[in-house]
This record gives C-alpha cells, structure tokens and sequence, in this order.
C-alpha cells in the first residue's frame, strides 16, 4: 500500500550539458515545486545513464542539445524504461519529434514556473494512474460504484464489456451483469491488458473467456456464455497474436 506522501511526490534527475541549465532548474524545482525531490544532476547522456543505474528516478527532466549524445540519444538506450521523461530545452522545433519519442511533457526555457507547475501536476496524476492499475494487477480485483456506495469484483468473473450508450454494461460469470456510469477506455487502461482486449469500439473481452473463434460469416468470438462478439478489421491480425502469445502462457 503506498502512502500519501508517496502518492504526492516524484523523484527526478536533471540532464543538462549547461551548468546554468542544471542548477537553475534545480532551483526552481526545489523553491516552487516541492513535490519534486532531486537526486541528482548530470552533464551529458553517459553520466545521466549511470544516475538512473544509481538512483532508478521517477523523472528524468531532459535537454535535447547536447554534444556527442543528445536527448532523443538517451532515450533510445532505454526499450522500457520505468521513468517518464520531461524535455527542458531552449529549440521549440523539437516538439513532435518529443512526443513521439514519448516524453510526457516539454518544457522551454527559460522555465516558466506556472507551466511547471502544470506538468509536476500531471506527472502526480500519471503515477496515480500508474499505480492504480498496478493495484488492480496485484489484488486481482475491480473496485466499481454503486447506488449504495461501492462492489468488489473478482477480474476473473468479467467475461467481457460493452458500450451501452452513456454507460457501460460489465457482463458477469453466472449472469450477474452490471450497469457502470464509467466509459470502456476507462475499464480499458485499468483492466490488465494481457487478460483483457478490446476487439471492437464497443467491446473489451477476457480472453480467457473464449469459447471460440470464426472468420466464415465474418470474424465472430463466442464467449463462454454463448454470446457473439464481432471483431473489427483493424483489431483481426493484432487479436490472433494476442490470443497466440496468451496460449504459449497457458
């Protein structure tokens, strides 16, 4: 179980080749940001690299120009790193190639404090999110509203979910369905994504719960309760490797 305190704080490093560069951004991070904790500052990628090695930061706020190796250089090392990246660099141009790298903000300098202050608020909102789905990983259970306040249920006993207008329609093991007032991209990113796959705009499945599978009369899965679920076009190729990779574990 985390505590508030964990919840309402990030641990960073601070990647600059300008020493003005590093130590200003520290400064201001520690005077307006004090959800910030840093651990360390490094001059260039080689250094920065062996900081994550040392301390496994949270957030690594990252310049992009930088000799020899330079930010986009520092994240390529990096297949699936634990750490969300901030750039922090004085060349607006960069902005889509950043995004696609998969920064989850970018900041100009000089640092704007009110700007940063916005993007310390959603990385706390993007751990939040983070480790309420790992919580749902580990527990193996699903926290849902009710009229009278809240219902627990086992992730194993969703055999799917439907879109059903404004709400969202969880379809029970033993016909114990649910009405939720939560759309299907939420249960999507918090349900786990090697049980669960979302094979249409209005359906996200238990894999496990396939009875089978046709492609004669268009791609159709029955469930184990005898319901029929169409597969989109797009969603085909991706849901027979998923199905492939969830038998090579089974």
């Amino acid at each position: 179980m985390h505590t508030k305190r964990e919840l309402d704080s990030l641990t960073a490093i601070i990647v600059d080749d300008e020493l003005h560069g590093r130590e200003n951004l520290k400064t201001i991070c520690e005077t307006y940001c004090p959800e910030i904790k840093i651990l360390g500052l490094a001059d260039s990628v080689v250094n920065a690299k062996e900081l994550v090695r040392i301390h496994n930061p949270e957030i690594v706020f990252l310049d992009i120009n930088m000799p020899i190796l330079d930010g986009f250089d520092f994240i390529d090392e990096y297949t699936n790193p634990k750490f969300r990246v901030v750039f922090v660099t004085a060349h607006e141009e960069f902005g889509i190639n950043a995004v696609k790298a998969g920064a989850l903000d970018y900041l100009l300098k000089p640092v704007n404090i009110k700007e940063l202050k916005q993007t310390v608020k959603k990385l706390l909102l993007d751990k939040q999110k983070n480790l309420k789905v790992e919580a749902v990983h580990e527990s193996k259970k699903l926290v849902l509203p009710a009229s009278h306040g809240f219902e627990v249920l086992v992730i194993d006993d969703i055999i799917r979910i439907e879109a059903d207008g404004c709400y969202t329609k969880v379809i029970l093991k033993e016909g114990k369905n649910k009405i939720i007032t939560r759309t299907l991209k939420d249960f999507e990113d918090t349900l786990p994504k090697d049980l669960f796959f979302r094979i249409h705009k209005s359906h996200l499945i238990n894999l496990k719960c396939i009875k089978d599978y046709s492609n004669l009369s268009g791609n159709l899965v029955t469930m184990i309760d005898g319901s029929k679920v169409e597969i989109s076009r797009r969603k085909t190729a991706s849901f027979i490797h998923k199905i492939k990779s969830l038998l090579h574990v089974v």
